[in-house]
């Protein structure tokens, strides 16, 4: 049956499953980094600088990553990128007095360094196997790869509690290398070699954008997932379990419960602002619901400052956070790929990741340190904060129709 489909939906497949197996790993991951170093006695502002490389090196990777991509193909950049990940799974799976911090940052920035090259390379595929003209198909094709990217990372958060409740900690990442090297065997034999490969080779001094509206997009990237991730890498997790008294399984679940629910959210972005009466989504739609997350944020805030019913602010309150995040995400998610250039897609898209990645840099080291001096409402007012940044810049956000690509 698969033989009957076109050769760009069968590479677009591919590069989906190596996606999808990929991101269940990096989810479980940074769930079992978490909670196990939690367990261990670790501060909140500890554990988020376990994190430091593995952001740090998404910025860094994003940036050169696009440029390799462009030299190199992309089957090329991802195939090397699920390598790094068994390579950094398998530096964790050593006796527990092994797990210092120097080490487990270490391997944490060959995961930072595998994820973002993976993610570039499935990102970038797409412009490449879907045409220019195709606008809408470009938008309801990079949403489907989002949300059930997201989806599949909450499904690796619950995978992380749970296997850390019943095997451990060693076993647990173990059996995701093995799980990843059958992955990486078959995404050797089926992608294709000049995928996402450039022309012209692209010289290093071009992995800066020139491009204003790519500047701007990626400026707001920055600040949006920074609002995220101050309040939900380190500060969430570890407050719905000394605050509430949750175990593992129960944080590990509601954590996976919303980011399955945000990637829902982001495969039907589409349906939701407007594709089905013929809209294709501008700038001026990104202003606009990034202009609403930042007063839910905003909300949630003050009702965690005044204690509000916590539990149920937070609890519905980030559900609904994470909905309207999820239609900026997605959002965002087309109009880096349809902003981007044709030929040597992945140094536009590299260079958006890589701001995308800095904001999670920004975001993780805010995560721990605020929370540790101020607590979770702290946090989430630093949120609302990025987000009203995010709202100006998104001003300037042109609109794709008057990009001119190359």
């Amino acid at each position: 049956m698969l033989s009957n489909l076109s050769k760009s939906v069968r590479q677009y497949m591919l590069v989906t499953f190596n996606y999808w197996n990929f991101t269940i790993t990096d989810g479980a991951l940074r769930m079992l980094v978490v909670l196990y170093f939690h367990d261990l006695g670790y501060s909140t502002l500890a554990i988020a600088s376990l994190f430091l490389f593995y952001e740090f090196f998404g910025v860094v990777t994003n940036l050169v990553g696009g440029w390799l991509g462009a030299r190199l193909g992309l089957n090329r950049t991802m195939n090397i990128g699920l390598g790094m990940q068994i390579f950094a799974l398998l530096m964790l799976a050593v006796p527990s007095t092994w797990l210092t911090i120097p080490w487990v940052m270490g391997a944490q920035a060959l995961s930072g360094i595998a994820k973002d090259l993976n993610k570039m390379s499935a990102k970038s595929a797409i412009k490449t196997l879907v045409p220019d003209d195709q606008q809408g198909a470009l938008y309801k094709w990079v949403a489907i790869l989002t949300g059930s990217k997201n989806a599949l990372k909450g499904a690796g958060f619950f995978i992380g509690g749970v296997l850390l409740s019943l095997v451990g900690f060693q076993f647990s990442v173990l059996l995701m290398a093995a799980i990843l090297g059958l992955v990486l065997v078959g995404s050797l034999l089926g992608l294709e070699s000049e995928l996402g490969k450039a022309k012209s080779k692209p010289k290093f001094k071009h992995i800066f954008s020139k491009s204003e509206s790519i500047n701007i997009l990626s400026a707001a990237r920055m600040f949006l997932f920074g609002a995220r991730d101050v309040w939900f890498v380190v500060a969430l997790p570890i407050y719905l379990g000394t605050v509430f008294g949750w175990d593992h399984t129960w944080v590990g679940g509601f954590l996976a419960l919303w980011v399955i629910a945000y990637g829902f959210v982001q495969g039907i972005a589409p349906k939701i602002t407007g594709k089905a009466q013929g809209r294709v989504p501008d700038g001026s739609a990104a202003l606009w619901w990034v202009c609403a997350l930042a007063v839910v944020t905003g909300l949630i805030a003050f009702g965690v400052q005044v204690e509000w019913h916590p539990q149920l602010v937070i609890v519905v309150g980030l559900m609904v956070f994470g909905a309207i995040f999820a239609v900026n995400s997605s959002l965002h998610s087309y109009l880096i790929v349809s902003y981007a250039k044709g030929d040597g897609v992945s140094m536009d898209v590299g260079f958006y990741y890589m701001a995308n990645a800095m904001g999670r840099l920004i975001g993780t080291v805010l995560s721990g340190w605020v929370y540790q001096v101020a607590g979770l409402s702290a946090c989430l007012w630093v949120s609302f904060a990025f987000l009203v940044l995010t709202s100006l810049i998104s001003i300037r956000l042109p609109n794709p129709s008057k990009i001119i690509t190359q």
